[in-house]
Order: structure tokens, then C-alpha cells, then sequence
């Protein structure tokens, strides 16, 4: 990635930023939403019309189709992040940022005409059908376990099985289909497939309440029965799906700590003004050492995770996969905003718990992020078993 460069890059965030402060925020409370909370339709059009007004739509893809760098979009996607609202408006939002990348590096050129472009012209939403319900023992965090099938039909391929927690899939016009190739020289690979939405073969059976309410189209549960589709919307090749799903898993789970990021420096925001103008036992309550304790540990949190993030875009930009750095930065960031937002809503006491800030919405969409990409645990055990490894080749006789 050759990119724009650190000062042009800064000079975009500082745009984004101010579009999302002075335009987007005061959209936070708007009632048009989904049934699952999500910001609706007509608001995610008029957002997306104010942010291509404003220039700052799809501001990590540049108009020649290149990518900015990782350590470039970090900038961008936490200024997008500083509301709830901010990804979707400027269409940096999961799983769209995700899987415009994904495309981009993989995609041939007819599946980025038909499928790509829309996307970055923010005219369409899109979704990844990976997870599949515990109930049926489906994949989660370990892919592998897949049981959703494929196999070739002549110049299609037929899908068949089941998928949870895809987000956004209602009201969805691309989607990304993974399942498990039957065919002889590739059985048991993955394959990927680029669909066209909705399409009555793949059939929403349920949206369950979530914690999180920021992306639209909830988190859905799909039944998928005899899905055709042609070979030449096959991405890559068959058999290497699980190679395809690491190019995309390692920069979203940074992209989520990035966006994350925003979301926390303004509930740190939003906190500190709370305690230098609340006054309590006499005084403010910054002037007590148990409130400004907390804000200082905000100071160290929020800057321990920008370091952790610039350190792992590095490792990207550099070419390397960036998988064992991006298990360590979903991690560390993840726990350290989850820290960050859990004493936003301490600090502010009653206030914290109650909508009349985005701070109780930023604690509940933290929460959700240490579970989504790979939940804390599942990314210590497989820096545990790198351990492993690496001390069993040191010590090989």
C-alpha cells in the first residue's frame, strides 16, 4: 500500500472528524431506527447523502480504487468512530469496511465492477454468512467446523445450510456466502461466493435481540435451501476460502479497535465534562481523588490502545499477514476500551445508565466487540499454542 501519506492522511481525519462531530451527532437521537435498534433506512440514505456532500464518504478508499494504508485508515476510521453513527454515515461501518477490503484484494474484476462498486458508492449495504448456530455444532470461532455445504451444479455451484450472528443481512444488497466444498480435490476446503440480496434461497429465520444497537439490519439468523449461483461468483478460487477469511479477519479486527477507539475518546469526552461541572460533597467531582483516578487511567487506556493499533497497521503495511499481532491488538484493545467505557458510565453515576448521552450506548456496543472477530479467550489460547510451538522448535534437538 503506497497511500496518501501521514499529513494528508491526518488532514482527512481532521474532516471526517468535524463532519461526524458537527453533522452526524446531533442525529443520535433520531427515532428512525429498525426494530432491533439499528439506525433505519431513510436515516442511513441521509447521512450517507450529507457524508458524499461532504466528501467524506468511503474516505479509506480513494477514487482510483486504492486503499489508504493501515496506519493511514486508523486515523479515518477513529475520527468516523467518535459517534455511534459516524461508520454507517461515512460507510467505514463493519461489515461493509470489511468486506470492501476483501474484495479489493481478491476480487476479479468483474466481481469488483458488480459487486465492489456499489459498495464504495455507498448505494448498498452488505453481509458475511461465516458463523453458524452452536445448536448445530456450525462453525464460530473455530471455521473448521463448518457444515454448511457446497457443490458443483454444471456452471453453479448449490449451496446449502444454515448462518447466525450475519450482521446486517436484512435489508442487505450483497452478501458473502462461506460453506464447506463437497467436490472431489477440494472436499472439505472452504469456498466464498458473491450473491446478490435478497434472494429467496436464503431465507432470514430469526433476529434476535442484541446488546449492541449501532449496526443496521440486525444480527441474522439465515436457513439457506438450494442456493444457485453461477461459478464466475465464486471469489479466488475453491478449496482456499479459510486463506480468503484470514485477508479479511486480520485488518477487520483491527479496523473494529479503530473505530472503537473514536467511540471511547468521546465518552471520555463526555465524562470529563461531567465531572468538572458536577459538583458533589462540596466540591467537583474531578476535584475527588476516586473520580479523576478513573479519567486518568481513560488517559492511559486510550493512549496504550492508539499504540497498539499504530503498532499492528505497521505490521500490516509492511506486508506481513498480521495475524499473531492482530489476535494480540483485538485483545489488548478490546479490554482496555471495555475498562475505558465501564468508568465513563462510573464517573457519571445515574446519568451514565440513561440515554441522555452515547456513553451507555458505547458501554453495551464495547461489550458486544470483545466477543465479536474472535472472543478474548479464543485469541489467548491460539497466542498460547503459538507459545507452544515456538518453544518446542527452540528446544528440538
Amino acid at each position: 500500500m503506497t497511500g496518501i501519506g501521514m499529513e494528508a492522511a491526518r488532514a482527512l481525519a481532521d474532516k471526517v472528524e468535524a463532519f461526524v462531530r458537527d453533522v452526524v451527532a446531533p442525529y443520535e437521537r433520531d427515532p428512525r431506527r429498525d426494530a432491533h435498534g439499528g439506525p433505519g433506512e431513510d436515516l442511513i440514505l441521509e447521512l450517507r447523502d450529507k457524508a458524499r456532500a461532504a466528501g467524506v464518504l468511503t474516505p479509506h478508499i480513494l477514487p482510483d480504487g486504492s486503499h489508504l494504508t493501515q496506519r493511514e485508515t486508523a486515523l479515518v476510521l477513529a475520527a468516523s468512530g467518535l459517534s455511534p453513527l459516524g461508520p454507517i454515515a461515512c460507510n467505514t461501518a463493519a461489515p461493509d469496511e470489511g468486506n470492501m477490503f476483501l474484495l479489493g484484494k481478491v476480487g476479479s474484476a468483474a466481481i469488483r465492477e458488480r459487486f465492489l462498486t456499489p459498495l464504495v458508492a455507498g448505494r448498498v449495504r452488505s453481509c458475511f454468512f461465516m458463523t453458524e448456530p452452536a445448536a448445530m455444532q456450525g462453525a464460530g470461532s473455530d471455521p473448521s467446523m463448518m457444515i454448511t455445504t457446497c457443490r458443483r451444479d454444471g456452471n453453479h455451484w448449490l449451496v446449502n445450510g444454515h448462518k447466525c450472528f450475519s450482521t446486517g443481512a436484512d435489508g442487505a444488497g450483497i452478501g458473502i456466502v462461506m460453506a464447506r466444498s463437497e467436490e472431489p480435490g477440494t472436499e472439505g476446503g472452504a469456498c466464498m461466493f458473491l450473491v446478490d440480496l435478497p434472494d429467496p434461497a436464503i431465507r432470514i429465520t430469526h433476529v434476535p435481540d442484541t446488546i449492541d444497537s449501532s449496526m443496521p439490519g440486525g444480527h441474522c439468523e439465515v436457513a439457506i435451501e438450494n442456493l444457485r449461483i453461477p461459478a464466475d461468483q465464486m471469489l479466488g478460487n475453491a478449496g482456499e476460502g479459510f486463506i480468503y477469511a484470514q485477508v479479511r479477519l486480520a485488518p477487520a479486527r483491527l479496523s473494529h479497535c479503530m473505530r472503537w477507539l473514536g467511540a471511547c475518546r468521546r465518552a471520555h469526552e463526555i465524562a470529563t465534562d461531567y465531572a468538572n461541572r458536577r459538583m458533589g460533597f462540596g466540591k467537583l467531582l474531578i476535584e475527588h481523588e476516586g473520580v479523576g483516578f478513573m479519567l486518568a487511567e481513560n488517559m492511559i487506556d486510550l493512549k496504550q490502545a492508539e499504540v497498539m493499533i499504530d503498532w499492528c497497521a505497521d505490521v500490516l503495511d509492511a506486508g506481513n499477514p498480521g495475524t499473531v499481532e492482530s489476535s494480540m491488538t483485538k485483545v489488548a484493545v478490546s479490554e482496555a476500551l471495555m475498562r475505558i467505557a465501564d468508568r465513563c458510565v462510573q464517573v457519571m453515576g445515574g446519568t451514565g445508565v440513561t440515554d441522555k448521552t452515547i456513553v451507555e450506548q458505547v458501554f453495551r456496543e464495547i461489550r458486544a466487540f470483545r466477543i465479536y472477530d474472535g472472543p478474548t479467550e479464543v485469541h489467548k489460547w491460539s497466542l498460547a499454542k503459538k507459545i507452544r510451538r515456538d518453544w518446542r522448535q527452540s528446544h528440538a534437538s
